[in-house]
């Protein structure tokens, strides 16, 4: 990736975090939407797998700073950064409905762990979160994200000269 092309996914994803720290707050939904995730999922498939990974680990600190525990974001963060890098360089294509199936299973399996490990839910509690709640995040999250990459392209693609 040439340097222009890396400030630009980086000021994508700057967009995207900033969105999720301002916008999130004020709509407080129980199925809300994660800029997070789609910023990390968005960076990740631009990245080799570790970089996905690392990035993921950085976007998993961020929302562990904020949660009171420190861990599961940044475990699952890693884990769906990676995924994500790894599954976009066997599946290269940049098509909307594949950008939304990724940003749905990312975050399912980014709040799957996340819960898993965070240990503070139990019984039907936890299985509402990972059955009902998880899901409907997951389908918000990539409906918002593939319009904010379909609103974001413009600043994405590579003008000549």
């Amino acid at each position: 990736m040439s340097w222009a092309a890396a400030v630009r996914t980086a000021l994508v994803c700057l967009i995207l975090i900033v969105l999720h720290y301002t916008l999130v707050p004020l709509l407080s939904w129980r199925a809300a939407i994660d800029f997070l995730l789609i910023a990390l999922v968005f960076g990740a498939v631009r990245m080799r797998p570790a970089g996905g990974a690392v990035y993921g680990l950085l976007i998993g600190m961020a929302t562990d700073s904020l949660a009171g525990s420190f861990g599961p974001g940044a475990l699952a963060g890693t884990i769906v950064g990676f995924g994500a890098s790894w599954l976009k360089a066997v599946f290269f294509a940049d098509n909307l409905a594949l950008n939304a199936f990724f940003l749905f299973v990312g975050k399912w399996a980014f709040d799957i762990v996340h819960v898993l490990m965070e240990r503070r839910m139990h019984g039907t509690e936890m299985l509402m979160q990972l059955i009902v709640w998880s899901p409907l995040a997951a389908a918000v999250t990539a409906v918002a994200g593939v319009i904010a990459v379909s609103l974001l392209r413009p600043l994405l693609e590579v003008r000549s000269a």
